[in-house]
Parts: C-alpha cells; sequence; structure tokens
C-alpha cells in the first residue's frame, strides 16, 4: 500500500481559507487549544531539562594534625569529637521529641 503524497503549501493555505471561510466561534476556539496545547507541552519540557538532576556537590573538611601526636592526644581528641557528636545527637533529639508533643497537642 504505497503512502500518501505529501501536501503542497498551496493545499495548506486553501485549507486554511476554508476553515476560515466558515463562521463558528467554537471552531476558532477548538483550533487555539490544538496550537496551545502542544507548545506549551514542548516549553514545559524544555524548561524540565534544565532542572539539576545531580546531586549537589558535597564538601568535605579534612582535619590536619600533626605527625608526631601522642596516643594519649588522638585519644583526647576522639572523646572530645564523641562528646560533640552526642550533644548534636541529643539537641536532635529534644527538637524531635518538642515536635511529637506539639503534633499530639494539636491532635496529629
Amino acid at each position: 500500500m504505497p503512502l500518501p503524497r505529501p501536501a503542497s503549501p498551496r493545499a495548506l493555505w486553501a485549507d486554511l481559507k476554508a476553515f476560515a471561510a466558515e463562521s463558528s466561534p467554537y471552531k476558532w476556539g477548538a483550533a487555539a487549544v490544538a496550537i496551545i496545547m502542544p507548545v506549551a507541552i514542548v516549553i514545559v519540557f524544555t524548561l524540565d531539562t534544565r532542572t539539576n538532576i545531580d546531586p549537589p556537590t558535597q564538601i568535605i573538611y579534612v582535619e590536619q594534625w600533626r605527625a608526631d601526636r601522642s596516643d594519649a592526644e588522638i585519644k583526647a581528641q576522639q572523646k572530645k569529637d564523641k562528646a560533640e557528636a552526642d550533644a548534636l545527637k541529643k539537641e536532635r533529639q529534644r527538637q524531635f521529641q518538642k515536635v511529637e508533643k506539639d503534633l499530639e497537642r494539636i491532635g496529629i
């Protein structure tokens, strides 16, 4: 089965003239929607390609230590770091408990 021949620009122009000759306001609205919808979809997809789907760059800070530190200094620093981490963990836990109490208070 052969494919139909491509239409010429003259045929398109004749079809547009015939469409314009009929006076129905609904046809113009439908024609506007038929043109606007695909254009809007293409624009939305184009804008969506610009969104950043990669994870953000992660910065890792490294502390420099002397090479001649003693084991006691290392253990003291580790204890200090652990105490700081535990304090942050306790604070975060306290914040979540406050949120929980607030939610219970309003009945959620």
